[in-house]
């Protein structure tokens, strides 16, 4: 098996497994929020404020993942 197909494979496993990771870590966090504002409606406006910033988190370290994929794809940094 070639060096690029190794690196295609990394790539593969990168993205898929970091979409994965943030979908559940999202759709975890989107249930918390639910329960916590049905449990306490006078903090929902706080607990929306930090579910949009830890959404935004999650979804920037995901995004992360991809270029760093996207540099293995494309740049070839391991001279191949």
């Amino acid at each position: 098996m070639a060096t690029s197909a190794f690196v295609a494979l990394a790539c593969a496993f990168i993205i898929g497994l970091g979409a994965i990771g943030a979908c559940l870590g999202i759709g975890i966090m989107g249930g918390k929020y639910l329960e916590a504002s049905a449990r306490q409606p006078e903090l929902m406006n706080a607990l929306q404020t930090k579910m949009f910033l830890l959404a935004g988190l999650i979804d920037a370290a995901f995004l992360i993942g991809v270029g760093i994929a996207m540099l293995f794809a494309f740049a070839s940094p391991f001279g191949a």
